[in-house]
């Protein structure tokens, strides 16, 4: 057991207490995947970050990415938050506004943008991919939960994990969707369905991301899928906002009132930022 360095941050937080929370462990080196695994589980929050000393010069920093249950090769909020606190740390200087992050997907582009006196980072997303899955029936049914589906066909997409996208026909519907979570846990690629629409209140889309197949019955905000979900927009022409950005809207139905930078640009990639704000700094016995 060693003293380890440790903060928790809320990601996609307009205010602390807002977005969604990373679990943040530095100095992880000499930890197995096992007990990495077991202290993702004890914090019990959707994802846990490891700090490792890179393995190739061109990162800046490194990190292991774990949900209580497993591994992941990317996620968003991780990866924001990761940013965040290695510049944060000192773990790394940003160089001409940008950092490179070492993770199991590979090596990813971020850039350290200052918005205000704070830092907002941002992380490009691998490349989305859709999956030759084909959906159950119910997931084309006009109506799914008793709500609309909007015009994009139901598909699985991968940027490293796994999720179904299904749009439906407006904000109230997103908003006031009651899904049935055994259904979704059922689903092939884990268990993980996104619903989307056009926003409301000033927000160009409004997301819910659930994921019972994985433990979590509803993510408070989930960067890999929001840049899944501006994949699919994008190659079918309907990407909202202007100029290849927008702002979208998760987490409200859980208290957590998360706010979603997104940007496609002019190659494609998808890029997803956010505030992050620190909640908790001390360290952890481990």
């Amino acid at each position: 057991m060693s003293t380890r360095r440790f903060m928790q941050l809320d990601v996609f937080a307009p205010a602390p207490g807002a977005g969604n929370p990373l679990a943040v462990m530095f100095d992880a080196d000499g930890l197995d995947a096992a007990r990495m695994q077991a202290f993702a589980a004890w914090t019990n929050l959707s994802e846990t970050i490891f700090f490792l000393a890179p393995t190739t010069p061109e990162a800046d920093y490194r990190i292991r990415i774990f949900t209580p249950r497993m591994e992941l090769p990317f996620a968003g909020h991780p990866s924001v938050g990761a940013a965040w606190a290695a510049v944060h740390a000192g773990l790394a200087r940003p160089r001409a506004g940008r950092l490179v992050q070492e993770c199991a997907a590979g090596l990813l582009p971020v850039r350290a943008d200052q918005v205000g006196d704070g830092l907002q980072p941002a992380v490009r997303s691998p490349r989305a991919e859709m999956r030759k899955v084909a959906p159950p029936d119910w997931l084309l049914a006009e109506e799914v939960f008793g709500a609309r589906r909007g015009p994009l066909q139901p598909a699985l997409w991968n940027n490293g994990p796994d999720w179904w996208l299904l749009e439906l026909a407006d904000a109230a519907a997103v908003r006031g969707l009651q899904p049935d979570l055994d259904a979704i846990a059922a689903l092939p690629g884990r268990g993980k369905l996104a619903v989307f629409a056009t926003g409301d209140e000033g927000f160009d889309l409004v997301v819910r991301g659930f994921a019972p197949g994985v433990g979590i019955p509803e993510d408070p905000a989930t960067g890999s899928v929001n840049a899944s979900i501006a994949t699919a927009l994008h190659r079918a022409g309907r990407l909202p906002g202007r100029n290849g950005r927008y702002l979208a809207s998760q987490g409200r139905e859980v208290g957590r009132d998360a706010r979603l930078q997104l940007e496609v640009d002019g190659d494609g990639a998808v890029w997803v930022g956010g505030p992050v704000h620190a909640v908790i700094q001390g360290t952890v016995d481990w």
